[in-house]
């Protein structure tokens, strides 16, 4: 008999703000608004899908808030060296085994941002008021 401990609700809450994140910071400026709707209905980086192998543990959460924090890091990291590449490569392989769909390598994230100062319906507002 094997005992798991459960993950709590806060890293739960964590690798949803993260994944919000990716769509809302960074595919934004790397993507238009149409690519990134066709990356919601292909469903990258969907936790809750029938083939999704993450069962809510404690190691499991703690992997995931791990790999997406150190993908972020690497791709908001303004280096256009390989030198990330093979630590890119693992974090991404952690994802894959949980059937977690993310097909960027770290060269899509590479060279100029061509949407950076675009105006997008995924990207975070400035500002809260209403004009």
């Amino acid at each position: 008999m094997k005992i798991l401990l459960a993950s709590t609700e806060e890293q739960e809450d964590t690798i949803q703000e993260l994944i919000s994140y990716i769509y809302c910071t960074i595919f934004p400026r790397y993507f238009t608004d149409d690519e990134i709707e066709q990356f919601e209905e292909l469903e990258i980086l969907h936790t809750n899908t029938d083939y999704a192998k993450y069962n809510g543990t404690l190691k499991e959460a703690f992997q995931l808030i791990s790999s997406l924090q150190t993908l972020i890091s690497l791709i908001e990291a303004d280096s256009s060296k390989n030198d990330y590449e093979e630590m890119y490569d693992h974090n991404l392989c952690i994802l894959k085994s949980f059937n977690l769909f993310f097909p960027f390598e770290l060269y899509h994230f590479r060279g100029c941002c061509n949407y950076h100062d675009k105006v997008s319906l995924y990207a975070k507002p400035a500002n809260q008021l209403l004009v």
